[in-house]
């Protein structure tokens, strides 16, 4: 018999209260967003606070115009979450409903969407303001991995995302009945943790990188760094990870058991790899382009 891991007994829902004939709940998921945000926020206040980081010692941003910002960012991850979802992966069964389209409390948010909805909202606010936006998207995307970090462990605890079945020492048994359909297996299905590979890739380790470039080499400096160290590591860290986490259902057939988006016989790529790489490019794009310019 295989060795798995039981799935931990931690409830979606950290307490839920009734008042007036309606329930209300806290869920992870939810407070993951907010904490995450407000890490994110303290994580890029801190750093327009410290002038040594900066050229000339001086931020590009006050911790006025940060909280303002912070704003469009939230409205961005929303709007842009959602519509990326519904583009990139469900298109055909929107079109059919569209009524659907912005009914986010039925799930479905997709982290390429929400990163584009939030550089669009970035490029109007350094626009209406007149901030260098290089050295925008560098703040921005220092106060990201906190919320990757948080989010990847609301998924794990809510036993969603999941990845590919397997035999590895640290599978573990997730209990929906989706999790456990498993084609050829006997027994309890176990899967990939993937939830937990994207927290420490994504979030922690990405983060600890960013941060000691930021205080330690001193990248604001060179605006376009940082921002192009995420996108690249972010863009790297989701290609790989994807090799191991289950694709959406919509994409897996007889003829595509691993669910790729574009195939070419055996081999091929999932949604997820093909929206990764163009993230990948882009950041080592900007590294280089900080590089030359330094």
């Amino acid at each position: 018999m295989r060795a798995l891991l039981p799935f931990p007994d931690i409830s979606p829902e950290i307490f839920a209260i009734s008042l007036f004939g309606f329930e209300f709940a806290l869920r992870w998921y939810a407070l993951a967003y907010i904490v995450g945000i407000l890490l994110g926020w303290r994580l890029v206040v801190l750093a327009v606070q410290t002038p040594r980081l900066w050229p000339n010692s001086t931020a590009v941003m006050t911790k006025t115009q940060i909280e303002d910002l912070l704003t469009w960012v939230i409205i961005g991850v929303i709007l842009g979450g959602r519509l990326g979802y519904v583009a990139f992966y469900q298109p055909a069964y929107y079109l059919q409903n569209p009524s659907e389209i912005l009914a986010v409390w039925q799930g479905g948010m997709a982290f390429h969407g929400g990163l584009l909805g939030v550089v669009f909202a970035g490029l109007i606010y350094t626009w209406r303001h007149d901030i260098p936006r290089l050295s925008a998207a560098d703040i921005m995307a220092l106060g990201v991995p906190p919320g990757l970090l948080l989010g990847r462990l609301a998924n794990f605890i809510n036993a969603e995302l999941w990845g590919r079945p397997t035999d590895v020492p640290w599978a573990v048994a997730f209990p929906t009945d989706a999790a456990q359909d498993c084609p050829g297996v006997v027994g309890i299905c176990g899967r990939h943790p993937s939830q937990l590979y994207e927290a420490g890739l994504e979030g922690l380790l990405l983060g600890a990188v960013l941060i000691w470039m930021v205080w330690r080499l001193g990248a604001l400096k060179t605006p376009g760094r940082i921002a192009g160290m995420f996108f690249a590591g972010y863009g790297a860290a989701r290609f790989l990870v994807e090799f191991v986490r289950q694709p959406d259902a919509q994409f897996i057939s007889d003829g595509n058991p691993l669910g790729l988006a574009w195939q070419v016989g055996a081999w091929g790529l999932t949604m997820g790899q093909i929206l990764s790489l163009p993230m990948i490019l882009l950041g080592l794009w900007l590294m280089a382009r900080a590089r030359r310019s330094g």
